[in-house]
């Protein structure tokens, strides 16, 4: 090994810069007095070839360490080492012996780090463990990898910044997508997997994915075992960052050191040709570092006291907002400064479309834990100018109690609506006293979000997602299943609002399906009639289960990977949630940017209410019964005619209900467009909508959605 005479290089931009001549280094340790940057040959190498000191009089501007290395090439590894005081009482916890990962490279070699940490590791505690501590893992660790982000051919791709109003989410899992081997593509699990799977999602007039995190994280962190199977459970979800700019390489066919970048960004380019946009969901509230007896990887080595949230006369402990140990230190204005770096960067070159921020109350805590209601982060976010038309949605609570649903701070903002998932399903298991909250959440939420200023787009609405039961779960079990976590049936939501319909689990018996399928129909039908942005999790169109796991993060196996044999079991339903969306898309009236405002002396009204006998509803009465009445006024169809008037009724009680419909002028008539009930043909053809023999009334059965459509 050999120490390189490099150049004094330039401070910004942060990370490794290709040029023509060599590479640009560029690395921020305020309270750091020693920067070693460590090369290697190969990713396997437990020894770098070379190494180059940073001296403070050449290679220090400001809080900056940079140097510029001749010769070096993109593809080149390299991590690097800090000195600098080890006191943890006062936040700073520098160890010269630990290899740290660059925050800004753009690409990590696919090594894993927990399952090589040895069993009895314990992190350094003062000054004597330090002179002890000897990293001999070194070879196990992941390198940073230089990128050159021009060589890859766009061909004139850019973000398709498509409006809310026309957006309907497809959230899914790169590598559960795909994993399963009937799945039928050439690399199962991977971004080249997901690519050959596009047409599927074409198919269902998909308009959005929003992938599970694709931010470089550790599968192996999790130490748990599975009691039934003996095996080491894994971090399968991925929300526990190791590095914020680099895409995960474990999920790229191409293993290559640097190859998952253009296989990511082939993965962004297909799904633009198709038309459909691509949102990652990011984690910027904690890092997989850990509390106190957590492991130095990157910030914890390069500036503890700057990267995290520390406890003010304890900085040796870590404020725990987001349950995993840690807490970034969102709104310090270095900190701040990085994750604005990291949006744009995978704006810019990876063409992204829009981000979901998880546990995002953390975004607005102040560097003491405190709740800004003018969160300089959140405003930044949404005012700065190349995201402007980036997608920002906000996971609007956290682990430490914060909750600003309806008050996330920054005028852009949509936000995950838990009240509209809650209200749904309570509604649709027929319980009491829920059809005004159904109501309002169908209408959009304005009690939630009118008085921001905000529109019935800002809210994102579910039934189901990541974290909880599927829509084949809901509708199968009463309670969770968690028991193959490790964790004893203890973790998981207990508040699912969920029946079974009679048998816990899968069953063979037809009465109890038909009512679940049905039930699925309710559900996916009453999400894309509602206003606001529809988010679907992916699988539900067919009925993936995972044996009533409402918590499946450690289950990188069948319980999670979709069970694509489901599409062919499931077909009705499949064709059922593709006809549903055509439909959404089709009518804008479902796609309201405004609330609704009542009628005027000009115009009826754009929304009206009814009760069974055809009168307003009394809301103040027990009922299972929801019905309404939308009138196009200046809402288009898609071919930019006109669009027609609907009525809806929502049928949650056991009996069927006699329903008198509204009076039609100028000689229109009801037909009817979809009836969950009907297991022939529960959603019409589009054009296709049939005649109603009866202008007048219409049952409803039991348990049942109709929607009926003026012409």
């Amino acid at each position: 090994m050999e120490f390189i005479k490099a150049l004094p290089g330039k401070p910004f931009p942060f990370g490794a810069q290709v040029s023509s001549d060599g590479v640009n280094f560029s690395l921020f340790s305020r309270n750091g007095t020693r920067v070693v940057l460590s090369i290697f040959k190969d990713q396997n190498d437990r020894i770098p070839y070379a190494q180059v000191e940073f001296t403070p009089e050449e290679n220090r501007t400001g809080d900056i360490w940079h140097a510029f290395v001749p010769g070096l090439k993109a593809g080149s590894l390299y991590l690097y080492q800090v000195d600098g005081p080890f006191e943890p009482q006062k936040g700073h916890r520098f160890n010269f012996n630990q290899y740290l990962l660059d925050p800004y490279a753009k690409a990590l070699t696919a090594t894993p780090i927990f399952a090589n940490i040895p069993s009895n590791y314990k992190p350094p505690f003062d000054k004597d463990d330090i002179k002890l501590f000897k990293m001999d893992r070194d070879h196990d660790f992941p390198k940073c990898v230089v990128v050159d982000n021009e060589d890859f051919d766009w061909e004139g791709d850019k973000p398709i910044n498509r409006s809310m109003s026309e957006t309907v989410i497809y959230e899914t899992h790169v590598k559960g997508f795909t994993a399963q081997p009937e799945c039928g593509v050439n690399e199962p699990g991977t971004y080249a997997g997901f690519t050959e799977k596009i047409s599927y999602l074409k198919y269902l007039n998909i308009t959005a994915v929003e992938l599970l995190p694709v931010f470089e994280f550790d599968e192996t962190e999790n130490s748990n075992i599975n009691m039934r199977t003996g095996e080491r459970l894994k971090n399968y979800w991925g929300y526990s960052t190791v590095n914020f700019f680099s895409p995960k390489a474990g999920y790229a066919a191409d293993k290559r050191p640097g190859a998952c970048v253009n296989e990511f960004k082939n993965l962004v380019k297909q799904l633009h040709k198709n038309g459909i946009e691509i949102i990652l969901d990011v984690v910027f509230n904690h890092t997989a570092e850990g509390n106190e007896h957590g492991v130095a990887l990157s910030f914890r080595g390069l500036d503890n006291s700057i990267y995290y949230n520390l406890v003010a006369n304890h900085k040796e402990y870590y404020m725990n907002f987001s349950g995993c140990g840690n807490t970034f230190n969102c709104n310090q204005p270095v900190v701040r400064q990085y994750i604005l770096d990291c949006l744009r960067y995978w704006v810019s070159e990876y063409h992204i479309d829009g981000f979901r921020f998880d546990l995002a109350s953390i975004l607005s805590r102040a560097e003491d834990g405190r709740i800004l209601s003018d969160s300089p982060l959140t405003i930044e976010i949404s005012e700065d100018p190349l995201l402007r038309n980036t997608k920002i949605i906000a996971e609007p609570w956290d682990a430490g109690g914060a909750y600003q649903l309806g008050n996330f701070p920054g005028s852009r903002w949509a936000e995950w609506n838990d009240r509209f998932r809650d209200d749904i399903r309570r509604f649709w298991r027929g319980d009491d006293n829920i059809s005004t909250g159904a109501a309002t959440r169908i209408a959009g939420s304005s009690d939630i979000f009118a008085h921001e200023g905000k529109g019935p787009l800002a809210s994102i609405n579910y039934v189901t997602c990541h974290d909880g039961f599927t829509m084949n779960d809901l509708v199968s079990y009463n309670g969770k299943h968690n028991e193959e976590n490790g964790e004893g049936n203890r973790d998981g939501n207990d508040s699912n609002w969920s029946y079974n319909h009679g048998f816990e689990g899968a069953t063979a018996n037809p009465q109890v399906e038909r009512q679940r399928n049905k039930q699925v129909r309710n559900f996916i039908l009453t999400l894309l009639i509602s206003q606001g942005t529809p988010m679907i999790l992916g699988g539900d169109e067919f009925r993936r289960g995972q044996q009533g796991n409402n918590n499946a993060y450690c289950q990188d196996n069948p319980i999670s990977w979709y069970d694509w044999n489901c599409c062919s079991m499931n077909a009705d339903i499949m064709e059922f949630t593709r006809r549903a969306i055509e439909f959404r898309l089709t009518h804008q009236v479902f796609r309201r940017s405004e609330f609704f405002r009542g009628g005027t002396t000009m115009s009826p009204p754009d929304i009206q209410w009814f009760a069974p006998d055809g009168k307003a509803p009394d809301w103040n009465k027990i009922s299972r019964f929801v019905a309404f009445k939308l009138n196009e006024n200046d809402c288009k169809k898609d071919d930019g005619s006109d669009d027609n008037d609907f009525y809806i009724a929502m049928n949650a009680d056991r009996q069927d209900v006699l329903v008198t419909l509204p009076v039609l002028e100028n000689k229109k008539k009801w037909h009817r467009v979809a009836d969950t009930s009907d297991e022939v043909l529960p959603f019409v053809k589009k054009g296709e909508a049939e005649l109603l023999r009866s202008q007048g009334r219409y049952v409803v059965p039991s348990g049942s959605l109709i929607i009926l459509i003026a012409k």
